[in-house]
């Protein structure tokens, strides 16, 4: 089995949303950086992956954190290949408007 991608982890995480806005994290802009580490198989054929996922939210306050980053950790797992997932919400950058994806700006009414 080939070790998977930055693009299958980006591609995964389009069906994660922030409840309050109608777009997925990734057209959001909300995902920074995409680690991979090798991790441990129980079958040494097997290629096994840990990875780090560094996101931001659209507000330092924002209430669906948790709820957000579970729905991450979780969907990324659930990849063949991964291991484990770990979620670092940061707020350097901070984000912006100007993160949103072209169609982001489309589902958003934003042109």
């Amino acid at each position: 089995m080939a070790a998977i991608t930055e693009q299958d982890v980006l591609s995964a995480l389009k069906s994660c949303y922030d409840p309050e806005i109608p777009v997925n994290i990734v057209d959001l802009g909300l995902i920074y950086k995409v680690n991979f580490a090798p991790a441990p198989a129980e079958n040494p054929a097997e290629t096994k992956q840990d990875v780090t996922v560094e996101m931001t939210l659209t507000a330092q306050g924002c209430p669906e954190h948790v709820n957000i980053s579970a729905q991450v950790k979780s969907r990324v797992e659930q990849l063949p290949g991964v291991s484990n997932c770990t979620v670092n919400v940061v707020w350097t950058p901070p984000w912006t408007p100007e993160r949103l994806s072209p169609d982001a700006r489309k589902q958003l009414g934003i042109e």
